[in-house]
């Protein structure tokens, strides 16, 4: 059930441009790095940028790739097996079970296409950049490195120029972080400071330094994190100059952030960018939808309209304050119907359950966390392939492999991002023009509530981040604010269970957790955990080809 990508053509375009352009060889000879960044000229150079930008599409639009192991190896999302659909040899469950090992499939290609962001960014800075794109590219390189050290513990890196016949020098747990962090403090300030989304800014540079700084203190010892109170107070820095720049704020419509048209979204600040039916630079957003929908969730394409797999766990749901028992009514398809959403008496949008313009008139989707029956655009009940009623039931198997006359319903579904129907079924099923987001806002104000209460477990700033917050959200406040209940990680009075149901299915939690000193805790359908898989093994074909990467303890 591995969906395949489209590649975009930033390379093939160089090689154009080469083509036309008039390089002074002779018999035997080589280009310098120089005479090649003259024949290149500044949209040369920017053609090897962009192609380090297009990158970005590898690791964090699949739902094979970041999303995997940040969320399926997390709590926040499982993907059973439905009699043979979602099998794939265990390589979803033993995400969810932490029992992989360095020859995952998953564990590799995540490796391989971070590390393909780090090499092309690194030579852009080859080709005589302009201070701007020598900033753009060492931004995208410091990303990938970022989440190399987060994930596997180290990264490799090279200085462009470097023989490429030598392994790069590796760089693991602090002294890492000191590397990423003397990078973006280098390039912060040469970064455009304007608020484009899709492209490297001053606000993303600074809010990449305040994720490092955050998570430094894991990376050197994941099994017992410490805080640096002048990197905690760094972050504080860094974050109040954000939110008081006036630059983003929180958006009405939560969902917006990552609809069809959230290329406008206030809240966003670094996105990949796609356009609905343009098949250049367009990776398939539309796995964010498909990834978690029945076969039979949009009409136009029952019984293909969905993959069906993606669920949440029970637990997590019922973190956002519901009970177990859906609002009885029929389901009505106007402005602000909240038929579907759980009992609640504080309406927090975030678990959607509400009609969506563009989306539920068009399919009868409720984006958020789905539950219970679905019904069409017309408002009739939807039925699965077997002819049973399609309601969601938060009930999975317990070993995760679902053999019943129920299989194609178990499971909460998430809808994160709103289906792009704008083009009918040619949008549903790609090429769709959702951006995926990679930083948003609402985590710079919960990253300074973080650190707030790191430096002072008191601090009412903290709790009044969180309460505007949850304003905009149309939950209520919270009384009292803590970092985390190692007891309860669903404590709702709490800053771990509040970036849950802001962040959900955004590629954090995993990095939440260890962070918290919680992920090796036991949840749903997760019987059994040991400290090796706080970080994942270096892929066995990666420790082959460069030997100064060495293999995580346990693996």
């Amino acid at each position: 059930m591995i969906k395949h990508k489209k590649i975009t053509s930033a390379l093939l375009l160089m090689a154009a441009f080469m083509s036309c352009t008039k390089l002074d060889e002779h018999l035997n000879s080589t280009l310098t790095n120089t005479q090649t960044a003259t024949a290149l000229g500044a949209a040369g150079v920017g053609l090897l940028l962009q192609a380090a930008y297009t990158d970005l599409a590898g690791p964090f639009t699949g739902q094979d790739q970041v999303f995997s192991l940040e969320e399926n190896t997390a709590d926040e999302s499982l993907v059973p097996t439905r009699g043979g659909d979602w099998d794939d040899n265990g390589v979803w469950r033993v995400l969810h079970n932490h029992t992989w090992n360095a020859d995952h499939g998953q564990v590799l290609s995540v490796f391989n296409n971070l590390n393909k962001i780090n090499f092309d960014a690194t030579n852009v800075l080859g080709f005589s950049p302009s201070k701007q794109q020598a900033a753009e590219a060492r931004f995208l390189r410091a990303l990938s490195l970022y989440y190399l050290l987060d994930l596997y513990g180290q990264f490799p890196v090279r200085n462009a120029g470097d023989n490429l016949l030598n392994a790069p020098t590796v760089y693991s747990g602090a002294e890492g972080a000191a590397f990423i962090v003397s990078e973006l403090n280098a390039i912060i300030n040469d970064l455009p400071a304007d608020s484009k989304a899709s492209h490297a800014t001053q606000t993303a540079g600074k809010m990449l330094l305040m994720k490092t700084l955050l998570n430094q203190g894991a990376w050197a010892n994941r099994a017992a994190p410490t805080f640096a109170a002048a990197d905690m107070q760094q972050v504080v820095t860094l974050g109040k100059a954000i939110m008081a720049s006036g630059m983003y704020s929180y958006e009405a419509e939560y969902f917006h952030n990552f609809d069809v048209n959230n290329g406008t979204s206030k809240e966003n600040i670094l996105t990949y960018p796609n356009s609905s039916g343009v098949s250049a630079n367009n990776s398939g957003p539309q796995a964010r939808w498909c990834m978690t929908l029945h076969y039979n969730q949009y009409t136009p394409d029952n019984p293909n309209a969905g993959w069906n797999g993606f669920s949440t766990i029970s637990d997590f749901y019922n973190s956002f304050g519901t009970t177990a028992t859906p609002m009885v009514g029929v389901s009505k398809f106007k402005a602000g119907d909240i038929s579907g959403l759980y009992a609640d008496t504080a309406a927090d949008s975030r678990i959607g359950g509400r009609y969506y313009a563009g989306v539920t008139d068009k399919s009868g989707q409720k984006p958020g966390l789905m539950i219970g029956q679905q019904y069409n655009e017309a408002g009739v009940a939807l039925k699965d392939r077997k002819g049973n009623p399609l309601a969601f039931d938060p009930t999975i198997s317990a070993d995760m492999k679902e053999t019943g006359g129920n299989l194609e319903v178990t499971g909460i579904r998430v809808e994160k991002y709103p289906a792009d129907l704008s083009g009918g079924a040619a949008t549903y099923q790609g090429p769709a023009g959702n951006d995926i987001v990679i930083f948003r806002y609402s985590d710079v104000a919960l990253m300074v509530a973080e650190a707030e209460l790191r430096i002072n477990p008191s601090d009412p700033d903290a709790l009044s981040i969180v309460n505007n917050l949850r304003a905009a959200r149309g939950a209520a406040p919270l009384p009292s604010i803590s970092l985390v209940n190692t007891s309860n990680i669903y404590d709702p009075n709490t800053l771990l269970c509040e970036r849950g149901r802001e962040l959900y299915w955004e590629s954090v939690r995993r990095t939440d957790l260890v962070r918290f000193g919680v992920y090796n805790t036991i949840w749903q359908y997760k019987p059994s955990d040991a400290a090796t898989y706080l970080v994942f093994p270096v892929p066995s074909q990666a420790l082959a080809a460069n030997p100064n990467l060495k293999q995580n303890p346990g693996y």
